[in-house]
């Protein structure tokens, strides 16, 4: 594993374009995010996806993947029309440490082992990942970093991330020691939006 070190508000754009190189390669990465530390690699990465389960032991429909993504724009390539409710909610809490649970379109199901008709999607409030993005051929799936401690749900401590996953993942992306809040899960799928699991994110 290689650890490369970013500053949370200002991250290095030339770093940031040569960790996307590999990502695009077929590299996988820990990454934090604007709740906590997540595992991830391109989502056109079938390999990258099965090698996820296998360092986290789970089989895919068990990790809860969701795609991390620029902006609104690119989430609605990869899901059925958006209705406008649900539109004006994710233009009102995205960027955010918010899930929103959308009808997947037919690329998603087909891509998927466990033919996927929803997907999470999330547009985290953290610069390094919106600007990794830039570099990005496609969005990331990712899967948050559990820790299998009663006390602490998630990993938070990249010295603690580098020790554990050190031979099992490529890069590290260091941007400080992460929350253990959960995102808030906004559930799109039906009638009307339904918060599923309330997290860090505030909803009126």
């Amino acid at each position: 594993m290689q650890r490369i070190f970013f500053h949370e508000k200002n991250p290095n754009k030339r770093d940031l374009k040569e960790v996307a190189e590999r990502i695009n390669k077929g590299e996988i990465v820990i990454f934090p995010t604007d709740t906590i530390y997540a595992l991830g690699c391109l989502m056109t990465n079938r390999a990258g996806i099965e090698r996820i389960c296998r360092v986290l032991d789970k089989k895919e429909k068990q990790a809860k993947m969701s795609l991390i993504c620029p902006n609104i724009s690119v989430i609605s390539q990869y899901t059925a029309p958006i209705d406008n409710n649900v539109f004006k909610a994710m233009k009102r809490y995205l960027p955010g440490p918010y899930t929103f649970i959308l009808n997947s379109n037919n690329y998603v199901q087909k891509f998927f082992k466990n033919n996927k008709d929803e997907i999470g999607v999330r547009i985290p409030q953290n610069e390094i990942l919106l600007g990794l993005h830039e570099f990005l051929d496609a969005p990331l799936i990712s899967t948050s970093l559990n820790t299998e401690d009663g006390v602490q749900k998630y990993f938070t401590d990249p010295d603690e991330i580098e020790q554990i996953f050190q031979h099992k993942v490529d890069i590290l992306l260091d941007g400080g020691v992460g929350d253990n809040a959960e995102s808030t899960v906004l559930d799109c799928t039906g009638t009307e939006i339904e918060m599923v699991r309330e997290g860090k994110g505030e909803v009126d």
